[in-house]
């Protein structure tokens, strides 16, 4: 019972729209209305600027955190703060609060691997981190830092739950971007400006 709990929790706390929220709570934007329409932090760092792009990134991040926290102070198995990790993403991608629509999960993501496994975590960020700056193109970093952690988990000898919570979070997280991938394909995928606010 408690496992249900615990995951129930962490889908709801994945959920909550920080960008929705605070992009018109405190910056008077709704993000739907702007961009990409995603409500996530490239999106938020895109229309806004760096600095509400990276609080909602780190509040995105909290809700992954967070719900692997439930997970191992509510059961306290790896199963369980995997379980809660990944239903942090689903509803973060597919939220209650807005008709299971929702971010491409990134940056919740992160926050679960954070929490799950701290070395691979800083591997996959300083990853996503050195492709972004070299090409400009978020999606692509995302993308491939993601499919890098569930590799990455095997090589440092993480538990098998995790490795498998990698590769869960990685076709998602994938699968989230066709419609990157195939502008970048085609050469129409949308850059970070270095000089943006």
């Amino acid at each position: 019972m408690d496992v249900v709990i615990a995951v129930l929790l962490s889908y709801l706390l994945g959920s909550i729209p920080n960008g929705l929220v605070c992009g018109k709570a405190l910056w008077g934007v709704d993000l739907r209305e702007h961009g990409s329409r995603n409500i996530g932090a490239t999106n938020a760092w895109r229309t806004l600027g760096k600095g509400p792009g990276t609080v909602i990134f780190l509040l995105d991040f909290l809700k992954g955190f967070l719900s692997v926290w439930l997970g191992l102070h509510l059961v306290g198995t790896p199963l369980s703060m995997v379980l809660c990790g990944i239903f942090a993403i689903l509803g973060h991608s597919c939220s209650v609060f807005l008709k299971f629509k929702g971010g491409k999960g990134v940056a919740t993501g992160l926050g679960v691997i954070a929490m799950l496994m701290p070395s691979v975590t800083m591997v996959v960020f300083l990853l996503w981190l050195g492709i972004v700056y070299a090409t400009k193109y978020v999606s692509l970093g995302s993308c491939v830092a993601a499919v890098f952690v569930p590799i990455l988990a095997w090589v440092s000898g993480s538990p098998a739950e995790y490795i498998a919570f990698g590769v869960l979070a990685a076709v998602l997280i994938v699968v989230r971007h066709q419609a990157n991938i195939v502008r970048l394909m085609n050469g129409t995928e949308s850059k970070i400006k270095a000089g943006h606010r």
